[in-house]
């Protein structure tokens, strides 16, 4: 039997063997999907060919590929990623983009150049500050989490991807000591935990058994805590016209406008995702109006 055929074969459990095939021997060995279907995986040597079958067992066995290939394609970015932090989602792709349209959108209504300030809290893989870097290369970014397993991580893809990223250990969910702070940021930008204990049940045994439940979970009495907590950071840290811009829990969509009417923004947005569900809001404080 080819050598590739041997791969795919100890990959059956997952249901997707074919591509998990392909993506390691492109990954590990740098075959083309025409490579491999010409058999040349049968020539890698016998060292390449023992790592490749143990890490198709490893993914076989429910550990995620993102973390057995040891990074994940992000807005056109390699990032590295670890189980200290969450695997990027598609979801998080599209928020990206969002705020890129809405900052490139300001820049050309207002002729002024997008040499901006921008925050990512809970940044996890640095992956939404990342790509908002490159997109954006003039701006100042900043980057927040309570991990330094996280930080470790984030500061380590800035530096591959050769991006000047600020990182720093801050628990979103304290108060801030210095609400003397001046209003310097244009953007706030979150992906921050929003699923609820009673979902862990719904949610892949993968994701469950590897990925940080710090990342991922907040308590069913309280699901809004981080969304609440960065409304408080954007009072104080928005200048005039600035926007939060965050993921969330489709479940919670309109309580989180509601939330964020409440605490003085406007212009609130809900966003559906490409599957259709509720899973973004913008929103702008106006320090004008709520002084």
């Amino acid at each position: 039997m080819p050598f590739h055929r041997d791969i795919q074969t100890l990959l059956a459990p997952t249901g997707e063997a074919k591509v998990l095939m392909l993506l390691l021997l492109e990954h590990e060995a740098g075959l083309t999907t025409t490579q491999v279907l010409m058999g040349e995986a049968d020539g890698l040597s016998p060292k390449v060919k023992t790592a490749l079958e143990a890490k198709a067992r490893r993914v076989a066995d429910g550990e995620p590929i993102q973390y057995v290939l040891g990074e994940t394609q992000f807005c056109g970015l390699r990032i590295g990623v670890e189980p200290g932090v969450l695997i990027p989602r598609p979801e998080t792709e599209e928020l990206v983009r969002w705020a890129a349209k809405q900052i490139q959108e300001a820049s050309e209504q207002t002729g002024e150049p997008t040499a901006l300030r921008m925050l990512d809290l809970c940044t996890g893989s640095g992956c939404i500050a990342l790509a908002l870097k490159s997109l954006f290369p003039q701006a100042e970014v900043l980057a927040v989490d309570v991990s330094e397993e996280a930080l470790r991580i984030a500061s380590s893809n800035a530096k591959l991807l050769g991006l000047d990223v600020t990182f720093l250990q801050t628990d979103v969910l304290q108060p801030s000591a210095g609400d003397e702070t001046k209003a310097f940021l244009d953007l706030i930008v979150s992906n921050p935990p929003y699923v609820c204990q009673s979902e862990e049940e719904q949610m892949e045994p993968n994701v469950l058994e590897h990925e940080p439940h710090l990342a991922l979970f907040v308590p069913d009495d309280d699901p809004l805590r981080f969304y609440k907590a960065i409304a408080r950071h954007g009072q104080r840290l928005l200048k005039q016209g600035g926007r939060l811009m965050l993921e969330l829990n489709p479940r919670f969509a309109d309580e989180t406008a509601n939330l964020l009417e409440q605490s003085g923004y406007s212009d609130i947005i809900i966003r559906q995702d490409a599957f259709g569900k509720q899973r973004m809001i913008s929103a702008t404080w106006n320090h004008s109006e709520n002084q």
